[in-house]
């Protein structure tokens, strides 16, 4: 591919050099939005097929819906892939222990519970997609549920998707939101089912509410003064309405909470990710972060004051705070924590043995693993337009047989004559 010519002056930008020319970014675009665009058509045509399940068994329904978000998962994967391949760094604190390992093909194998919430800190658009992959590799990337701004549901063919998928989608106003979260929440909660009849669910809640920017930023430090408490350095105060709600109304349904913590090297103290690392940049450009890093832990629900708002405030602060200090020891030894215990290898025949380890921060704790966004076999690439394909295949078989029947009825009928 073209890259940018030599002769031209140094390139200053935080996120390195052009590694793609004009040419080169040209053919890159239309690259990616011909894949993206064919595959999603292929996702929510593939939908609208199975819609009539709806009417006869919701349960097919909605583990029909749950295969086409497989799908979803799959076209995200690759596309992180083959646009914007860059070293993942993956680690936990001793919550996780035993939960995440790496396979002998380097790949990511995540066993995390089928039902949970998950909340992270909210760097760049890029996040979910990186989230996305994470149930991917926990094979639960068909059970993923977001919260969305309501005008995203739209979007053309994406938002369709996204509406079938049974996102919840928000207006920002509670009075309007708050009976359709109230009902979107009570069929994830599925209380009516026992335990081990209810649907995996990842809801996953960006508590910040937005992405850090210069404006978060400020409206950050101004309720943080106006409320008499200290700010974050490297990440906004959380907002806790949403999330608060949202274990109310799952309560008991759900066991766990998932904290990610994410962090894009390559972003100084007084810069911002979405500044840096824009959309063109990555998928075009060829700017990427030299890493992205993920730190997991969990809490039990049944442990969290989500009962009682003023403890519930505390207990979300002081987790904030954790992640907060989390950020300051990346950025000073570009690594965040890991656990001491040793990262397993799985082999054909199980473990075969423990994990290098990848990478320390000061306080000596280690065992990070060290991998990258990949799919676990090609094979699964051509599912994505499965249903499609077959549909056509029927209705061309169909067509065909229509056609010679026609045919024969219509030479009866004139030897009849």
């Amino acid at each position: 591919m073209t890259t940018a010519s030599d002769s031209q002056p140094p390139d200053t930008h935080l996120a390195g050099k052009v590694r793609y020319g004009g040419v080169s970014q040209a053919i890159r675009l239309i690259m990616f939005l011909l894949y993206f665009a064919a595959g999603s058509i292929a996702i929510v045509a593939t939908q609208f097929i199975g819609a009539p399940l709806y009417f006869y068994n919701r349960d097919w329904f909605y583990a029909y819906i749950a295969l086409t978000k497989q799908s979803f998962g799959i076209l995200v994967t690759t596309g992180t892939q083959w646009w914007t391949p860059t070293v993942i760094r993956v680690s936990g604190d001793r919550s996780i222990r035993g939960q995440i390992r790496i396979t002998k093909d380097g790949l990511l194998e995540c066993d995390f519970p089928e039902r949970m919430v998950f909340i992270a800190n909210h760097q760049l658009y890029s996040d979910w997609l990186y989230i996305w992959w994470i149930a991917y590799s926990a094979r639960m990337h068909g059970a993923i549920y977001i919260i969305l701004k309501e005008s995203l549901k739209w979007v053309p063919i994406v938002g369709w998707g996204m509406q079938f998928y049974g996102f919840i989608f928000l207006a920002r106003k509670w009075d309007k939101d708050q009976k359709r979260f109230q009902h979107r929440l009570q069929l994830l909660a599925a209380k009516d089912r026992k335990p081990a009849e209810r649907p995996p669910m990842w809801l996953l809640i960006f508590p910040e509410g937005t992405n850090m920017c210069s404006n978060a930023r400020a409206s950050s430090k101004k309720f943080a003064d106006k409320m008499g408490i200290k700010d974050h350095e490297h990440v906004l105060l959380p907002r806790i309405t949403g999330l608060q709600y949202c274990l109310k109304q799952l309560d008991e349904s759900v066991e766990w909470l998932y904290d990610c913590t994410m962090a894009y090297e390559g972003i100084p103290r007084d810069k911002y990710g979405q500044d840096i690392f824009t959309l063109r940049a990555q998928y075009l450009q060829g700017r990427l972060p030299k890493s992205v890093n993920l730190h997991f832990r969990r809490f039990r629900i049944s442990e969290i004051p989500y009962n009682d708002t003023a403890e519930f405030e505390q207990w979300m602060r002081a987790r904030w705070i954790e992640k907060d200090q989390m950020m300051e020891t990346y950025m000073q030894t570009g690594r965040l924590p890991g656990d001491d215990e040793e990262v397993e290898v799985l082999g054909k025949g199980g473990i075969e043995k423990p994990g290098k380890l990848v990478g320390k921060t000061e306080t000596g704790k280690g065992n990070i693993i060290e991998t990258e966004v990949k799919l676990r076999s090609w094979l699964e690439v051509p599912r994505v337009y499965a249903v499609l394909g077959v549909t056509a295949l029927m209705a061309n078989i169909v067509s065909k047989i229509w056609a010679i029947i026609s045919i024969s009825t219509g030479a009866r009928v004139r030897a009849q004559i």
